[in-house]
């Protein structure tokens, strides 16, 4: 008897934006998307995004299968400032290490420069009488000293508390007994550090324990309130979307509140990452994704299929140790305001105007001049399109705030304001470009750039042109690709331990045991343990250098690890040393694998709906030349349709510009494919 034919799941994704929600709901191989304004408690305008797009394929929300989601709760935590009251518990003597951080300066010739502040003041900042070394426990806790820091910290009305002792990431007992007497003691949130971040730098390790129990109640109290308005629709409990790309279910991302920092950016990255190639390509793709929103854009890189990771961030002067993909984000949105400085210079960023008021052009009472608004006066975005399927443009409005911007730069007119602040977004985006690809020893013109986002494909064939990149890829859900990468993202679950040790003295078999037990500790978090991929890596560096490089490791043995790093230095620095090599942490990461959803592309090829004249930059660069743009509509381009700019492609979330010199090729998954013209590239 044949069996019955697979049925696809009805999956969704729903990304939270600085000024838009993304949705992107899959139902039988077709793509339904919305786009809503982010609302101040993020969970209603999602539970209206879903709604919005389940209208659009004619189901019930109750008839999902899968719900993924990217949100912004912890990041915005930080940059706010407005997350838990946070009590920090050190060793004796260590109480001032979250405030006397690192000697590194934000600004090396600014005299008045200053730090951010620590998230926790020193008066919720407490001492306990223990001791652990490298070796192990010297000086056990006194249950009594417990007993009493449990009472000095309700009395500071605390609302979570981070623990961070000592060495305890190599022997974490004493921090063990601490934590478990406050859970047992105090009703709020216990961070860890021995749990959270089991590494070795005390500044690094306490910042981050800090960070974990700062953003836990806000994190909890949104995943709850999601929660349970998706039960009330019908909808499954989110998945989340991690730093590191991967997915984890709430339960697990509640406990580790710091995975979710940049979790959007991450599932931007992978979203790219599962649609930059051709559908027949024998290779992994090898791209630089540029993500242009309303707030801020980023910028990423991704190797054979593979997004760059790190171990590292700053957000608004916070370091963070956590695996997450390597993003480097300016404040370069669509909704970025333009300004004069106190010189006369025209500047763009890093204040946005958000969803509300929004720029000029959305007739919100916007009153101050945005990248949005120069592209409209440029003729990009036109006094007929719908931004997200249904907000209608105020044109004049748009006109109105780069006048009076070009009066205040000493510009002619609105347009050349306009061009103006284009071209400075554009700079401050190029720049991004280049720190995350030339300054890390690759050169951009070896890669491909996918532009996606609400504006990333409006500036993405100017920002390939200045960087000699001559092919530019536009997924069809660029306006809302974070979202769809949820749907294509793997479930991810990362552990670490220090070692710090000479590699040529490690016993292969006492660190197969330790990879043992951190296999162990990922598989615990898998949701099919049997399903997971586990790969191995380490952390060296030459004795004497005071940071580390990241090398996979098949079957440990000093000699290939040695080779490994050595390879691993060549390629980052262009050179070897014949020192030692040193062997710091041993990581591991189990990974489930995803599976993409196949969606159907299936334009009716009568897709142009006019024209419409546009500002394009001449070959000096500083002035333009108004010509006429063909129009089309963009998901009724048929596969292997051709474009030869200049041409505005628009779509519900987002508008493509095939500048002068550019043509495009619709793939068959509906991706839009742009290369310049030869003699484009020789000039």
């Amino acid at each position: 008897m044949t069996p019955p034919p697979a049925i696809d799941p009805t999956r969704i994704g729903v990304d939270v934006g600085g000024t838009f929600t993304d949705v992107v709901l899959v139902v039988d191989g077709d793509r339904y998307t919305a786009k809503v304004p982010t609302t101040a408690d993020q969970s209603v305008g999602i539970l209206n995004g879903i709604q919005k797009a389940c209208d659009a394929a004619g189901i019930d929300p109750a008839a999902i299968d899968a719900f993924a989601h990217a949100m912004t709760v912890s990041v915005n935590t930080l940059l706010e400032r407005d997350g838990a009251k946070t009590a920090l518990v050190t060793t004796a003597g260590f109480r001032d290490v979250l405030e006397i951080a690192r000697q590194d300066r934000p600004d090396l010739y600014d005299l008045n420069a200053t730090k951010a502040d620590p998230l926790v003041p020193r008066n919720r900042r407490f001492e306990i009488d223990e001791r652990a070394t490298t070796e192990g426990i010297e000086q056990p806790i006194d249950p009594d000293d417990v007993r009493d820091l449990a009472r000095e910290i309700a009395a500071t009305d605390a609302e979570s508390v981070a623990v961070c002792l000592l060495h305890a990431y190599a022997h974490p007992e004493n921090e063990q007994r601490v934590a478990d007497s406050l859970r047992e003691t105090l009703d709020v949130p216990v961070s860890a550090s021995h749990e959270v971040l089991p590494e070795f730098r005390e500044f690094e390790r306490t910042a981050t324990t800090a960070v974990d129990a700062y953003v836990t109640p806000a994190i909890r109290g949104y995943l709850n309130r999601l929660t349970e308005k998706a039960t009330d629709a019908g909808v499954p409990e989110p998945r989340i979307m991690q730093a590191n790309g991967g997915i984890a279910d709430s339960e697990t991302v509640s406990d580790r509140a710091v995975s979710t920092t940049l979790s959007g950016p991450a599932a931007g990255v992978v979203g790219a990452a599962a649609t930059a190639a051709e559908s027949d390509a024998t290779t992994a793709p090898s791209v630089v994704t540029f993500d242009m929103g309303g707030t801020s854009s980023d910028v990423s890189l991704v190797r054979d299929g593979q997004a760059e990771r790190t171990t590292a961030a700053d957000i608004d002067g916070i370091p963070i140790r956590t695996p997450m993909v390597d993003v480097t984000t300016v404040g370069a949105g669509g909704g970025s305001i333009a300004w004069v400085d106190s010189g006369g210079a025209l500047r763009v960023g890093s204040e946005s105007a958000g969803a509300e008021p929004g720029p000029a052009c959305y007739g919100r009472g916007g009153d101050r001049p945005t990248v949005t608004d120069a592209n409209v006066v440029l003729g990009y975005i036109g006094d007929d399109t719908a931004l997200g399927g249904e907000l209608t443009l105020d044109v004049e409005a748009a006109h109105a705030v780069l006048d009076d911007l070009a009066y205040e730069a000493d510009l002619p007119d609105a347009e050349a304001a306009a061009r103006g602040v284009v071209r400075v977004a554009n700079a401050t985006m190029t720049r991004a470009i280049r720190a995350t690809t030339v300054e890390r020893g690759h050169d951009p013109r070896e890669f491909d750039l996918v532009a996606f986002g609400g504006a990333g494909p409006m500036h993405a064939a100017a920002l390939a042109a200045d960087l000699g990149m001559d092919r530019v890829v536009v997924p069809a859900p660029a306006g809302v690709l974070s979202a769809y990468g949820l749907l294509a993202a793997d479930e991810t679950h990362d552990a670490v331990r220090t070692v710090t040790q000479p590699l040529a003295d490690s016993d292969p078999e006492e660190i197969d045991a330790m990879y043992d037990e951190l296999v162990e500790s990922v598989l615990a978090d898998a949701s099919e343990p049997a399903a997971a991929t586990i790969e191995r890596a380490a952390d060296c560096r030459y004795d004497g250098q005071s940071f580390e490089l990241t090398v996979s490791v098949d079957h440990f043995s000093p000699e290939s690890v040695a080779e490994a790093f050595d390879a691993a230095h060549e390629r980052a620095y262009g050179y070897t040393l014949s020192a030692p090599v040193e062997l710091v942490n041993l990581r591991v990461t189990a990974t489930i694998e995803g599976s993409p959803p196949a969606i159907s592309h299936d334009g009716a090829g009568d897709a142009v709906v006019g024209s419409r004249e546009a500002i394009f930059p001449t070959a000096d660069g500083d002035t333009g030349a108004r010509v006429s743009a063909t129009v089309y509509d963009r998901p009724e381009l048929a596969a292997e349709a051709a474009i030869a700019g200049p041409a505005i492609l628009e779509q519900a979330e987002s508008t493509t510009v095939v500048p002068p010199g550019w043509r495009g090729r619709i793939r068959s998954d509906g991706a839009l494919v742009m290369r310049r013209h030869e003699e484009e590239r020789n000039q």
